[in-house]
């Protein structure tokens, strides 16, 4: 639905109600602001993500993190947070939030006992807001995970035909947004470096194995992408010299190759320090 909104698309959405009915939706995405990609995009469109009420009981901790290190440990029930009583998860995640580096008292309740422990979120940068986490993540019963998640199998031909068509869309969603970037129809600011995509990389991996592997592919796919760009140093730039040599029937002379790499040099150095700048104002701003 992001790619819809930033390619400014008609989408056509299949929505399965509470009681199991399929019906048929248009999403008329044509005059969604497509600069305006920071912060909750579902909710600029309209439609929010449906959050099943949760009991404050934790059911993964993940290793290394503030939750970790203070002693919470999975079944974990969090009935107040300094002195403050926690419902629901939802309350237990905005009073994390709003903490970054700040010790918290947390009472829990652990095997019938009643139990103390202090904890300091870690501060994280999140749409240009410095938020905290301890690395947790909720119980979901197995009732309500059964009723939300919808399962899709695919035999192993079948799974490779969609993975190829899956490639091909993530490459012209990146070539499509690089144009935006050019024409500035999308800021530069969104374009990210080693900083932001490792803070990324430890995220995905936070929410399990199967988001940090998609993480990891669409960071390939886009590393792929950029490196055929028709940039000298790049693949894509000896390719557009071999491209030339066939059309003018002889190789590029050295003097436009030497002058070639020196301006793709140039062009590949302003990129990397406008993504290191973006990171760094991410962090510092956060």
């Amino acid at each position: 639905m992001l790619q819809g909104a930033l390619q400014r698309e008609v989408l056509r959405l299949e929505v399965a109600g509470a009681r199991g009915d399929i019906s048929m939706h248009t999403l008329d995405l044509r005059g969604f602001p497509s600069q305006d990609v920071e912060g909750d995009t579902l909710e600029k469109i309209g439609l929010r993500l449906y959050r099943p009420p949760l009991d404050p009981v934790i059911g993964r901790v993940v290793a290394g993190g503030a939750a970790d290190r203070a002693g919470m440990q999975a079944g974990d029930r969090v009935t107040h947070v300094d002195g403050a009583p926690v419902a629901s998860w939802e309350q237990l995640v905005l009073a994390i939030r709003a903490r970054p580096g700040t010790v918290l008292r947390a009472t829990l309740e652990r095997g019938g006992a009643r139990l103390a422990l202090e904890l300091v979120p870690d501060a994280a940068s999140e749409n240009g807001a410095r938020i905290g986490r301890i690395g947790v993540a909720p119980r979901i019963p197995a009732a309500e995970s059964e009723r939300i998640v919808v399962r899709v199998s695919y035999g192993p031909l079948e799974s490779l035909a969609k993975a190829a068509v899956k490639t091909w869309d993530i490459s012209v969603f990146s070539l499509k947004m690089l144009g935006k970037m050019l024409i500035g129809e999308v800021s530069w600011k969104h374009l990210s470096g080693p900083v932001t995509i490792a803070d990324y990389a430890g995220q995905s991996a936070q929410m399990g194995w199967l988001s940090f592997v998609t993480f990891l592919a669409l960071i390939s796919i886009s590393l792929g992408v950029l490196n055929l760009l028709p940039i000298p140093l790049l693949d894509g730039g000896h390719l557009m010299y071999y491209s030339v040599e066939i059309i003018k029937g002889s190789p590029v002379s050295e003097r436009a190759m030497e002058l070639g790499q020196r301006v793709g040099l140039a062009l590949l150095l302003f990129i990397m320090a406008f993504a290191f700048y973006n990171d760094f104002n991410r962090v510092f701003s956060g």
